[in-house]
């Protein structure tokens, strides 16, 4: 499977179960027609199993599919309006009504556009989210964001962090949530005076369409945001506050069929310890809360309540999988009901559930949880991976912990020449699972072993694994991957002088932490990585996060102790070093300091920049592009 495969495939990206209980509406990406940037189709996938067809087509984006209470289906996109679009209309989504014959129907018309809405299961009641400029009258939202986009002023003013957040700054214009009726009538703005404490939160809206949840940022005692839950009366406007906490937030907020509790992940942040997570629910009424599942030492994400209210369908990161669990809500006992590969988007259609899946040779589809895979629309065939398979190994950490492995080997007997392929995070996992950035297939479709392994800090096997890396980024992480390269190396169908290292953004900072202290690897690529954590930590969009994860900051404690720029003296490896621009995350200087360093050095170094991309890389040409310089660079150091 080549690039050109990859970038090419349908990618599911969300479902919604039609109320009749019959078919899913689907969204799934394409590139569009000079393969610039991916667009989003509606498709009708049948839940008998029966050939998926496609609803709508064309330049638009048509994404997030939501079915209204009578079965209408309701999208947003940002297709034009008649013969004559206003400027700007195709920078705006607003939210469409695809009627079952004939063309769309716009509904809204916010003047900045729409981000995101949701509509009551039962109630003719429509919440959309929408950027609103401070201090403007509604109907002068869209001129005054024209004149600030033609002639300026451009000025951002803050008073706190952040004021970036991955690959933008943190815009004027702050997220309203709106109440319409679903034919798109009686606009009413019901948070009128909101202006940063809804961005990047998580919101549900109850089935009756009379309450509404959302978190709500602020600054916490740590200098960290925390999202308390708010819980908004949808008709008066009236709100109280849940859960505001020090160093407590919430998210993934799912409402309970009856309105009258809420399911939602926690987060408790200790100084100097690793944060913990559990799946609590809170009655709305009283602000009481209850941890479900405290015996399972796992991380479940609530996706949806059964039609009961009796229990709570998660996901949750497990042994390099994301299986789905039910949990009882009385006796907070846990049920895995599937476990092979990887789940999102779990929906509840009638008595069943539906989700998306994955696993490292299939991407993803949608399937009947517990029961058959559906129609599969992606143009994906198995044929391009044959010969193509995985395994899976332990190794014993330096106190005893295991360390997974998953091994993607190909054609051949070998030996191949290997990639050991370092996640990011640090608290994340490689999952059997597909993913459309960081794909081995192509990789080992090329000739190489690619290992994905999960070393200290990777989620799934537990709360005390994932603290291992917590103001511990270069010790035990470290070790597990070299125990992990050791293994490699004894195996017969892997060439022992013919391995490399490679990872993004965290696996982009422990290749370069590597290449300080062993030149056992022949070639490195680092991605998005860390290199002088004194000044990253000052340019990074959350400086703060980082600080209580390393335990440090330039001026207490030692945040120098773990920073890979300190190794460059013993640095003798090959390296390829890449970087999108727009990178608010892991801040370009980071890229361009390291290749200063190398070449300074006389280390044998390159260096890949894309202007146009932030911390991942994500349009399909600059993809094509990213695996097509990086297997050449490899071709020439490992064959």
């Amino acid at each position: 499977m080549d690039v050109e495969t990859l970038t090419t495939l349908g990618r599911l990206a969300e479902i919604a179960p039609s109320p009749d209980g019959t078919w899913l509406a689907a969204a799934i990406a394409r590139p569009d027609e000079r393969a610039s940037k991916y667009v989003h189709d509606l498709w009708r996938i049948p839940l008998d199993g029966r050939p998926a067809t496609r609803l709508t087509h064309g330049p638009s984006n048509d994404r997030a599919p939501r079915f209204r209470h009578d079965g209408a289906l309701l999208f947003l996109s940002n297709r034009p309006v008649g013969k004559a679009p206003e400027p700007g209309d195709d920078q705006r989504a607003q939210v469409w009504m695809l009627p079952p014959h004939g063309e769309p129907q716009r509904v809204t018309d916010e003047p900045l556009g729409v981000d995101d809405f949701l509509v009551a299961q039962h109630a003719d009641v429509m919440i959309v989210r929408a950027p609103v400029w401070p201090d403007v009258p509604h109907d002068a939202q869209r001129a005054h964001a024209r004149e600030i986009e033609e002639v300026g002023p451009r000025g951002l003013r803050y008073r706190a962090l952040p004021v970036r957040h991955w690959d933008a700054w943190v815009p004027a214009a702050a997220p309203h949530l709106v109440r319409y009726d679903t034919n798109g009538g009686g606009r009413v703005d019901v948070t009128p005076r909101a202006d940063r404490e809804h961005r990047e939160v998580d919101w549900d809206l109850s089935s009756d369409g009379r309450t509404l949840v959302i978190g709500t940022m602020r600054a916490d005692v740590d200098r960290i945001r925390s999202a308390a839950v708010r819980v908004i009366d949808v008709e008066s406007g009236s709100a109280r506050d849940l859960g505001v906490l020090d160093r407590t937030s919430y998210s993934h907020l799912r409402l309970s069929p009856d309105g009258t509790r809420v399911a939602a992940q926690r987060e408790r942040r200790r100084e100097g310890r690793c944060d913990e997570r559990a799946l609590v629910v809170i009655d709305l009424a009283s602000g009481s809360e209850r941890v479900l599942a405290s015996r399972w030492d796992r991380w479940p994400i609530p996706e949806q309540w059964d039609a009961q209210g009796e229990s709570v369908v998660c996901t949750a990161d497990d042994e390099g999988r994301v299986v789905v669990a039910r949990i009882d809500v009385e006796r907070g006992e846990h049920v895995v009901l599937a476990e092979r590969g990887s789940f999102s988007c779990v929906r509840r259609s009638g008595a069943r559930l539906v989700a998306i899946q994955s696993t490292l040779f299939a991407p993803p589809r949608a399937v009947i949880v517990g029961g058959a895979a559906l129609a599969d629309p992606s143009g994906f065939d198995a044929s391009c991976i044959e010969g193509v398979r995985v395994e899976t190994f332990e190794v014993q950490g330096a106190d005893g912990a295991q360390v997974r492995t998953m091994l993607v080997l190909p054609r051949g007997e070998g030996p191949h020449p290997t990639l050991l392929w370092i996640h990011g995070g640090p608290i994340s996992q490689w999952a059997d699972g597909w993913h459309w950035r960081w794909n081995p297939l192509v990789a080992a479709s090329a000739g190489y072993a690619v290992a994905l392994p999960n070393p200290r800090g990777s989620t799934g096997h537990g709360h005390a694994f994932v603290a291992g890396v917590w103001g511990d980024w270069g010790g035990r992480c470290f070790d597990d991957l070299m125990r992990v390269t050791d293994a490699l190396a004894a195996r017969d169908d892997v060439d022992a002088s013919r391995i490399a290292a490679m990872g993004g953004s965290f696996g982009g900072y422990m290749t370069s932490w590597i290449a300080g202290r062993t030149d056992r690897f022949r070639a490195l690529v680092t991605h998005a990585g860390l290199f002088d954590l004194r000044a990253f930590y000052g340019t990074c969009d959350h400086p703060a996060t980082f600080g209580a994860m390393m335990g440090a900051t330039p001026w207490q404690g030692d945040v120098e102790r773990h920073s890979p720029h300190a190794g460059i003296g013993e640095w003798r490896t090959p390296t390829l070093v890449v970087h999108g621009e727009k990178d608010y995350r892991v801040p370009i200087g980071e890229a361009l300091a390291l290749f200063e360093s190398l070449q300074a050095h006389g280390v044998e170094s390159e260096l890949l920049v894309f202007p146009d991309e932030g911390h991942w890389i994500q349009k399909p040409r600059n993809v094509r592009q990213w695996y097509a310089v990086i297997l050449e660079y490899l071709a020439r150091h490992l064959r």
